[in-house]
């Protein structure tokens, strides 16, 4: 198989199907990310991967760090949608993003996650035709999910519908999530309205997942 044959990795298809939707909204449409629309979001990739002075306002978007990542964002927005999309189609710079493996784990969970959010605003449902991504999202919670619970202060175990579960916070009584793979990252990456979930198990445990704070 030749290179141009041989297939491409899951966040090179994810960001370019994300793309193709992106230009099927339009950038007026609105996304789960409160106050954003699909322009905004196109923006925040774009930043996010080409200028690592945005990084310290997406970590903590209060304050000035915060005013510094909207202003590179509105530079970006400047250029026009189509060049923003474009920008976030042709992929982000070779070093560190482009390294086998690394690449992965710095960009799957964020372009399927976003790609979510532009779908569910505009009432669209879980995808169902990506057993692929299913089976690297539920190994990326495997080694992950711990971080985007550290707030949670109760027992966790995540069960895909099929069985397979990841305990998260071993203990007694834990709260139980159950759902398919990309629906569990969504709602461990704070979309608890979007993501299409079951919790069951302890009450008090249940209590805590919920009101907690998720995510990196």
């Amino acid at each position: 198989m030749s290179e141009r044959d041989a297939p491409r990795p899951l966040d090179a298809r994810e960001r370019a199907e994300l793309c193709d939707l992106f230009d099927e909204l339009g950038p007026s449409a609105p996304t789960s990310c409160e106050g954003w629309t699909t322009e905004d979001l196109a923006a925040h990739l774009v930043v996010r991967e080409r200028d690592p002075r945005s990084m310290p306002g997406i970590i903590k978007p209060e304050g000035r760090f915060g005013r510094k990542t909207e202003t590179l964002m509105a530079k970006e927005k400047a250029r026009g949608y189509p060049v923003v999309v474009q920008r976030v189609r042709t992929g982000p710079p070779a070093f560190p993003w482009r390294i086998p493996k690394l690449r992965t784990l710095l960009n799957l969970n964020e372009y399927v996650v976003h790609h979510e959010d532009a779908r569910r605003a505009n009432g669209r449902g879980p995808r169902t035709d990506r057993p692929d991504l299913d089976e690297a999202i539920w190994g990326m919670l495997r080694r992950g999910a711990k971080l985007l619970t550290r707030q949670v202060g109760a027992p966790l175990v995540l069960r895909r519908t099929a069985g397979d579960q990841i305990v998260v916070r071993k203990g007694e009584s834990p709260a139980v999530l159950t759902g398919e793979p990309i629906e569990l990252l969504l709602y461990l990456m704070g979309r608890r309205g979007a993501a299409e979930v079951e919790l069951s198990g302890d009450p008090s445990a249940i209590d805590k997942l919920e009101t907690a704070t998720l995510g990196i």
